[in-house]
């Protein structure tokens, strides 16, 4: 029953973030549990020797660490062999349960596998910079792993990822990736730059004007939502007339909100990397090249812009909407795992590839995201995705008025955040 429970509980972690979209090779597995349980594209390997190359989107390390005589070589000899989306979860043990798994061995409630090697995070982390991995988070999971109704599940999915309580859980899962220094240099990567834009008149000739050079073929992509204004003139003017280094796309949205239109702007754009511009130019298109080349160097996956760090102009944001952006940061932090200092920048930044895959999954969060910030920052952490954020100065708006409501939308949010909790850190 324990050694069922267990592992069940295990699979649902994993499948959280290895989808039936994903390959999983599992390396050195101790049981067929997973195997039974997965029913995506997996495959197992008992030796690292096995795979001259691996292409599966996820490896699965699942307690095998505890028996490495040399974990350092291991890391080493398993870099070689991957390319850089693939995504490592590393499971294992807290040293703080082993006089119990020793109690549990001799009652015969496990397989007698004893552990050779007791691992902290800090030697995880520690061995995983040493051979040219990243840590992308940790979560800690399952503080009763004996199976009683409700009590068990109420410990472990509401209890168990709670802070303190956390460093005492059984299992810990890190998830990591390879950061890959020699690979053979690319074409440069172009730009599909959107902008959502309602009732916008006044800024839409300023946008191309202020927007650098970037990629070799950059584009920009205006998606115009049931203005009351002259917006929608303005960029059939703006397309007609320019002349400029980007190559401009236009369309109206089909449905209402920015989500909408920002998912409209990708499914038409043509390069390599995606980015939101908010068309209030409150964000200056002149830091667009810092997101591009975070995202370009392989630094970051998914990149966020921050502004929290810089001053921002007098009236660029209302005292309670900052107190609100703050607490919005610090819970979607917790919840997702990865830091955030501001979750609310409109400008964010992630590569077509990753975007795709993105979409394929948005089902589990569903589509009820009014802003397409948390559709993107959700699917991003979920897939875990390296996510970094660029520091910007917020300035304040010249033209027009604001279309977010503080109080109405910061309702949203709130319940966006209860549900992101109940779809990725209480599961």
């Amino acid at each position: 029953m324990l050694k069922k429970y267990f592992y069940h509980k295990l699979f649902r972690y994993i499948s959280h973030y290895c989808t039936s979209e994903n390959s999983l090779l599992e390396i050195a597995p101790k049981n067929n549990t997973i195997e039974r349980l997965f029913k995506g594209k997996y495959r197992k390997i008992n030796e690292l020797s096995e795979a001259k190359k691996i292409e599966s989107d996820f490896i699965l390390i699942n307690g095998s660490l505890h028996y490495e005589s040399d974990i350092q070589n291991f890391f080493s000899s398993l870099h070689a062999k991957l390319s850089s989306h693939t995504r490592i979860a590393i499971v294992y043990y807290n040293s703080l349960w082993w006089p119990i798994f020793k109690l549990a061995d001799k009652l015969g409630l496990r397989s007698r596998t004893p552990e050779q090697n007791w691992i902290s995070h800090e030697d995880v982390t520690n061995f995983l910079i040493l051979e040219d991995y990243e840590l992308i988070r940790i979560e800690q999971r399952i503080l009763f792993p004996l199976y009683i109704p409700f009590i068990s599940n109420f410990v472990n999915r509401y209890l168990s990822p709670l802070p303190i309580l956390r460093n005492f859980a059984v299992l810990n899962i890190a998830i990591a990736r390879p950061y890959i220094k020699d690979l053979k240099k690319q074409r440069q990567q172009s730009v599909s730059i959107v902008v959502a834009a309602r009732n916008e008149a006044g800024n839409i000739f300023d946008i191309p004007k202020r927007i650098p050079k970037m990629g070799p073929n950059d584009e920009l992509i205006f998606v115009e939502g049931n203005s009351k204004d002259n917006t929608w003139g303005k960029i059939l003017e703006l397309k007609k007339v320019y002349k400029g280094h980007l190559k401009i796309q236009v369309a109206q949205q089909d449905g209402k909100g920015k989500g909408d239109a920002v998912r409209k702007g990708f499914s038409m754009a043509k390069n390599e990397i995606l980015m939101i511009l908010d068309a209030d130019l409150t964000v200056p298109p002149e830091d667009l090249p810092k997101f591009y080349n975070a995202i370009e160097s392989g630094k970051g996956e998914f990149i966020n812009g921050s502004r929290l760090v810089y001053p921002m102009e007098k009236k660029a944001m209302r005292f309670f909407n900052r107190v609100g952006n703050k607490f919005f940061a610090v819970s979607f932090s917790f919840v997702l795992g990865q830091r955030f200092k501001d979750t609310l920048c409109g400008t964010k930044v992630i590569s077509k590839f990753n975007y795709e895959m993105l979409a394929k999954n948005r089902a589990y969060f569903g589509d009820f995201d009014p802003f397409g910030d948390f559709d993107l920052i959700f699917g991003a952490s979920r897939m875990g995705l390296k996510i970094i954020e660029v520091p910007i100065t917020y300035r304040e708006r010249t033209y027009g008025e604001t279309n977010i409501s503080r109080w109405k939308h910061g309702v949203i949010l709130l319940t966006m955040l209860l549900f992101a909790a109940r779809k990725t850190k209480f599961i």
